[in-house]
């Protein structure tokens, strides 16, 4: 059974940065396709990020692209989330997510995914 658990999350300010990090179990995680999705109050969970297999390919939501980068270890069976410029709308749950099978659905649709980790909040103060 894969499990994802993320970390990293916190306050800081407009401007400042954090690195979200996701740690999962299971020995074929370098074939995952691994996704950062978020979910602000009041809103649907939306899609941040995703990152193919090798690192080779990674897409992003037009609102973080230039200041979030998406980026895997898989050594260390490790995906991050590296934010930069964080502004006070990029305030919400951060969840990673994992697709364990071969598919040549949406990469943006969560409903793709069928690992989540449990979320980690992230806050940021204008």
């Amino acid at each position: 059974q894969v499990q994802l658990v993320e970390s990293g999350g916190g306050l800081v300010q407009a401007g400042g940065s954090l690195r979200l990090s996701c740690a999962a179990s299971g020995r074929t995680f370098s074939t995952y396709v691994m996704g950062w999705f978020r979910q602000a109050p009041g809103k649907e969970r939306e899609f941040v990020a995703v990152i193919r297999w090798n690192g080779g390919t990674t897409y992003y939501t037009e609102s973080v692209k230039g200041r979030f980068t998406i980026s895997r270890d898989n050594a260390k069976n490790t995906v991050y989330l590296q934010m930069n410029s964080l502004k006070s709308e990029d305030t919400a749950v951060y969840y990673c997510a994992a697709r364990t099978y071969a598919s040549v659905s949406s990469y943006f649709e969560e409903r793709t995914y069928d690992r989540w980790g449990q979320g980690t909040q992230v806050t940021v103060s204008s």
